[in-house]
């Protein structure tokens, strides 16, 4: 009779052979019930609702939400696709949001159905999908994303409720903002006779800056003999447009985030003191600081350390070569990184204390503290050799979030443009406060997002003038809510706040 713990790793290995398969959502089917109720016993699956599971970790806390928003959109796909077969598709608003990139996980799921019950089906953290009985796009005006059914972006324009401009202006202006000319909508107009939601479209079109295919579109039906009459279907217009001809919509949603959000910070953070005029001095305080920032910044990732293990890794009393605990011991390796990331990160504020731009020494400079940071995790063998050949190469989650990271090759389009934007930006605080939000907002690393973001965030300090600001982590809660508000409201207003509230104020003493 096989023992308990050989009856778990059998249900392990067919959860694996699913897994292999690019298997996300698990039915029961999929499984024998021993080998499920043994997995679901164990946490290596969730149920989210009778008959569906997904894969779970069970070193997570109960009520841990990572699990779910990282399967979500593959289980919504799986699901519908149950119930529906090919007969559906997410609603117009929705669809503009995944065209945009925006895939945040929504609160409530729109979908339109052939055989829709108009009811919700809730599911896990607050999550539910309503299918209305209405019938999906077909033919032209059907796209197919990661297995998504979606509306095209010409049908969804069309479709769409013209409060969708104004409640999610971010991804309207990037959607617009990533069509090649006004064609594609324009004949669908003709078709539809639809004049006022021309008026609408070319409105919107000149709101980013767009103005000859508004122009395209106004000529075009007033010549086929329609009385169409403009109106802006946004709340307020951009100080500047930032459109430019590029087809990622991960570029324009960079640019468009940071020209809304630039304007939120002035009188809500501290005026630059300049920079010092004793560099030394500066950097005599940013080493006098390390031991408390290193202890905050690596507690806020969860790691164990404390301020004798920090000083011992610093003076060099730590030897992964000889010492087999100092090898195994994950903590002292991410101690070890940050100290030499701290190192190189003090050369980049030489740099912009003597006059450089920090956008650009950050941009040369990045990929440099990212990899001291886990060189010694790799040499110890903790961290995979190719982890530090630069960006990632798959998706990450972040823990507890719904806001969903850039997928890769979206990260290789959005990082050339947040580096460009923060090296023409000529406003201290503004880098400070987005340098930090949209590089975490791309995740453009495997790990160590987190520690290198507010590593960033302090170069931009040095630029400014103002010292080296420790978060600490009794606020992680507090930090985290003001990321997530951005990330995935937009709000960049509790950032702000919390940062400048953070300048100048000692950090918690760490225990000893």
């Amino acid at each position: 009779m096989a023992t308990p713990q050989e009856r778990l790793a059998g249900a392990l290995e067919a959860l694996h052979r699913l897994q292999s398969q690019g298997r996300q959502t698990i039915r029961s089917e999929d499984l024998k019930r021993a080998e499920r109720e043994l997995l679901v016993k164990n946490g290596f699956l969730q149920a989210v609702m009778k008959g569906w599971y997904i894969p779970a970790r069970p070193d997570l806390a109960d009520g841990e939400s990572t699990a779910w928003y990282a399967s979500y959109w593959d289980f919504v796909r799986e699901y519908l696709t149950e119930r529906f077969d090919a007969q559906w598709a997410l609603s117009p608003e929705q669809s503009l949001l995944l065209h945009a990139g925006e895939w945040t996980v929504p609160t409530q799921l729109l979908v339109r159905a052939r055989g829709g019950r108009n009811q919700m089906t809730r599911f896990l953290h607050g999550t539910s999908v309503l299918d209305v009985n209405l019938a999906p796009p077909a033919g032209e005006d059907l796209a197919e994303l990661r297995g998504l059914r979606l509306y095209t972006p010409k049908a969804a324009l069309i479709a769409a409720s013209p409060q969708v401009f104004t409640k999610q202006p971010m991804a309207l202006r990037t959607v617009l903002a990533t069509q090649r000319d006004a064609s594609a909508v324009l004949g669908r107009l003709l078709e539809g006779g639809h004049s006022v939601i021309a008026g609408r479209i070319a409105g919107a079109f000149r709101n980013v800056g767009r103005d000859r295919e508004a122009d395209a579109i106004l000529s075009a039906m007033r010549a086929a003999g329609y009385e169409v009459r403009e109106k802006d279907p946004f709340d307020a217009r951009l100080p500047h447009s930032p459109y430019r001809r590029d087809p990622s919509p991960y570029v324009h949603r960079i640019r468009l985030m940071w020209e809304t959000m630039r304007g939120e910070i002035p009188g809500r953070f501290p005026q630059p003191p300049g920079r010092p005029n004793d560099l030394e001095g500066y950097l005599k305080a940013v080493d006098d600081i390390y031991v408390t920032d290193a202890y905050h910044s690596l507690s806020i990732e969860g790691y164990a350390v404390n301020p004798e293990l920090i000083e011992r890794v610093r003076r060099g009393d730590w030897n992964p070569q000889e010492n087999e605990a100092d090898k195994q011991h994950r903590d002292a390796m991410a101690a070890r990184g940050y100290w030499q990331a701290f190192n190189a990160v003090k050369s980049s504020v030489r740099r912009v204390l003597a006059g450089e731009n920090p956008g650009l020494v950050a941009d040369q400079e990045h990929g440099d503290w990212y990899r001291e940071l886990f060189a010694p995790s790799v040499a110890a063998g903790l961290v995979k050799a190719a982890n530090l050949a630069g960006y990632r190469n798959s998706p990450v989650h972040i823990r507890r979030s719904r806001h969903v990271p850039l997928n890769a090759e979206a990260v290789r389009d959005a990082m050339p443009a947040f580096f460009e934007l923060l090296t023409e930006e000529s406003e201290p605080a503004v880098r400070v406060v987005l340098g930090h939000f949209i590089f975490v907002y791309i995740h453009p690393y495997p790990d160590g997002n987190g520690r290198t973001g507010r590593l960033l965030m302090n170069v931009m300090m040095a630029a400014g003038g103002y010292p080296w600001t420790v978060i600490p982590v009794q606020a992680r809660d507090l930090y985290m809510a003001a990321l997530e508000a951005a990330s995935v409201g937009g709000d960049i207003v509790p950032f702000i706040t919390f940062l400048a509230e953070q300048i100048g104020r000692p950090a918690p003493v760490h225990p000893r």
